[in-house]
């Protein structure tokens, strides 16, 4: 063990006698400690041009009284900020602040905002292709649409179209399936929805019109007035924290499943593709990982706040019915003759179906030799009071 003397020279404790060896440590020491000031120095711009200062705005196509959904927009940007020590900001506006929710999208894509947090088939209309970005009827659920996207082909299918629109999307949210909606009367027959003027999002709404619907679709704070006043006779949503939030039941009695329409809905963080690709590595990285975070986040938010949710409205008098086996099986004709249609006039949606489609067998074959039996035998028991 060394020390220092009374007169600071370095000594040996167990010698007592002045230790030279200790002088070319001290001094390789010294040049060792210089060498690796002068690379901080040296690496300090590269890190500030790899971390530069962004402030970005995104635009929500929802309000921001539903916490849960809009609220996935404000977490991704929460991931962005801390992960870059605040460096790379995201402003998150409510649907209305700078653009109407269903419009969020095409204001990414020109360049009014950088980033949008939106249901990608609002913008169907403009090509059906936009609707495999959130979901088609009777497609994939939840943990499929994870699997699709992220490691079977989906993201690279979908940023190849986005791409067209100027965007690049990632996906960023979902609510897991969706109820069926609200009615003023009961729904029982085909022949029931004949005429029926209903607030149904995305591709649900072509299909369902060929059962005699007459879809309408409306951004999520239009929807309650236009219940309440009889504009519309039905409303689909999300499902029961949402629907209770937005105060469906106080308008409309009756309350289907399951909504066929959206099996796994996937919301997105579309980006205006020539801002992104001006971005550092690092920051693309950071979007894309602040998205599967929230992405997961946003799943078990509904998770958690839905059953509660569910007992509070049937209390309040909402009367739970399924669809009828006729109404599900009339749909999902339906549904297949509008893909045949469409897939003959836009090949780039024929593109994307025939590979959905396959990856959705695989999916539903394994899905029911492990999920479906262990779920079943799970409710058997939550039904028989067991749990």
């Amino acid at each position: 063990m060394r020390g220092f003397s009374a007169r600071g020279t370095l000594f040996s404790h167990s010698r007592g006698v002045p230790s030279g060896a200790g002088r070319p440590f001290i001094k390789k020491a010294a040049v060792a400690g210089a060498g690796a000031a002068a690379a901080t120095a040296l690496a300090a711009p590269a890190i500030a041009q790899s971390m530069p200062k962004i402030s970005w705005r995104l635009t929500s196509s929802f309000p921001k009284a539903l916490d849960t959904i809009y609220g996935a927009a404000e977490t991704f940007a929460k991931f962005v900020g801390e992960a870059t020590d605040g460096n790379f900001q995201v402003q998150v506006f409510a649907a209305g602040e700078i653009v109407p929710g269903l419009e969020a999208a095409t204001a990414a894509g020109d360049g009014t905002v950088e980033m949008a947090h939106t249901a990608s088939y609002y913008y169907w209309g403009k090509d059906p292709t936009y609707a495999f970005g959130t979901a088609i009827p009777f497609g994939l659920n939840f943990r499929q649409q994870n699997a699709w996207f992220y490691y079977g082909g989906g993201q690279e299918l979908m940023n190849e179209f986005y791409a067209t629109q100027g965007l690049i999307g990632f996906p960023c949210g979902n609510t897991g399936v969706q109820m069926g909606g609200w009615f003023r009367k009961e729904i029982n027959t085909v022949e029931d929805l004949n005429g029926l003027k209903m607030r149904i999002g995305g591709m649900g709404g072509k299909i369902i019109a060929k059962l005699g619907v007459v879809p309408q679709q409306i951004a999520g704070g239009d929807i309650y007035p236009a219940l309440e006043k009889g504009t519309i006779d039905a409303t689909e949503w999300v499902g029961p924290y949402d629907d209770e939030k937005l105060g469906f039941n106080k308008v409309a009695k009756y309350y289907y499943y399951p909504g066929w329409w959206e099996g796994g809905p996937v919301l997105h963080t579309m980006v205006n593709l020539a801002k992104y690709n001006e971005l550092p590595a690092a920051y693309k990285a950071i979007i894309d990982v602040a998205c599967r975070a929230a992405n997961s986040d946003m799943m078990a938010n509904y998770d958690s706040k839905n059953p509660a949710a569910l007992k509070r409205l049937v209390g309040a008098g909402a009367e739970l019915r399924p669809f009828s086996q006729q109404i599900l099986e009339a749909s999902y004709e339906a549904a297949k003759q509008t893909y045949a249609e469409i897939s003959a006039e836009n090949a780039f949606f024929k593109k994307v179906y025939d590979q959905q489609l396959e990856f959705k067998k695989d999916a539903y074959l394994w899905a029911q030799i492990g999920e479906y039996n262990f779920d079943t035998f799970m409710m058997i028991q939550q039904r028989a009071g067991k749990l």
